[in-house]
């Protein structure tokens, strides 16, 4: 059998995609010299009778094509599926991935690990990253999962993770053709912050200060970044800007902030008052003065790993923005 997957592999070509890390573990795409030992791993009955779509025993076969379909779908943005490797060898420990829906607003969580590496928070470790860098770098609201309601392991995982039970169903498993076996269907949204409850005076929110800037260019588009990975709401997009030091101006604070957030060059003289937020978090009350900049020097580049983009005012609601951020996308629409 290595003969046969030796001589499907040499020719096949897979595209690159996202490399994420964490302390003890790569995930990376996959590519052709993984193929032996992912069949080797998954080829365990073990193994199959947990993941709904791996037959028993698993073809040679079937492991090059799923292979090679994983690279197919990374490249079609229906999926992205990752090898979990050990961060030091290299050595494939099992697989995690995504399947995005047709309008890329949720995504069906999969993952596996063999079972010489279990009981070691291998699985949690990488499920926890992949979903990190899921909000952060994908379009998505939310994530699913299914998973066999006997298999303990990943139900404490999930709930570890903050996902939700949402109902009991049944599923056909491939390794048990013809039976539809009991499953539990679990959800996990988005952070976005509530609204605050009103909080006793003693235990009143503070107030934080903030300031931000609606840039617009000259085909009259606006610019947003989205939040990197390790922020809070990452993967949200708003509006460039940030809390004012003390001692400084509205203005002032946002001459340094797009200069330290994007390398732009800006005179204060250039910010027009627009608007004010004014909105309540759970444990904070933010005000936030925005202005309108039409000149600046350089191009924006965001040099704290945050994402650019320049949206026409009537495409600026396909963009998920924190609570404080919404209400002002009518008004830039009715003012542009």
């Amino acid at each position: 059998m290595p003969d046969l997957l030796d001589s499907l592999m040499p020719g096949l070509a897979l595209p690159p995609g996202p490399v994420l890390r964490t302390t003890r573990l790569t995930l990376r795409p996959l590519h052709g010299g993984d193929v032996a030992a992912f069949h080797r791993l998954i080829n365990d009955w073990d193994i199959c009778r947990r993941v709904p779509d791996a037959p028993f025993p698993y073809p040679a076969l079937q492991a090059a094509e799923w292979v090679q379909a994983a690279g197919a779908d990374r490249a079609a943005g229906r999926a992205e599926q990752f090898a979990i490797t050990d961060a030091s060898s290299d050595e494939l420990l099992g697989c995690a991935g995504l399947k995005l829906s047709k309008d890329r607003k949720s995504a069906e969580l999969g993952y596996w690990i063999g079972r010489a590496h279990w009981r070691q928070g291998y699985a949690l470790e990488a499920v926890r990253r992949l979903t990190e860098w899921a909000f952060a770098s994908l379009p998505i609201t939310h994530l699913s999962a299914v998973v066999a309601a006997d298999n303990d392991g990943s139900l404490a995982l999930l709930r570890n993770l903050g996902f939700t039970k949402t109902h009991n169903g049944h599923r056909v498993f491939s390794c048990r053709p013809g039976e539809k076996l009991p499953v539990k269907h679990f959800t996990l949204a988005r952070e976005l912050p509530q609204d605050a409850k009103a909080a006793p005076p003693e235990q009143a929110a503070k107030t934080l200060l903030v300031v931000a800037a609606a840039l617009i260019d000259a085909q009259g588009r606006i610019l947003l970044a989205r939040r990197p990975e390790g922020k809070k709401m990452a993967g949200l997009w708003e509006f460039p800007g940030g809390k004012l030091e003390p001692g400084e101006t509205p203005e002032g604070a946002l001459a340094r902030e797009l200069r330290e957030e994007l390398g732009l060059e800006t005179d204060p003289k250039d910010f027009a008052p627009f608007v004010f937020a004014s909105h309540a978090y759970d444990s904070f009350h933010l005000l936030m003065p925005v202005f309108l900049c039409r000149r600046w020097q350089g191009e924006p580049r965001g040099r704290e790993g945050q994402k650019l983009a320049w949206v026409a005012p009537p495409d600026l609601a396909e963009y998920p923005m924190p609570a404080a951020d919404r209400p002002l996308i009518p008004m830039l629409r009715d003012f542009l």
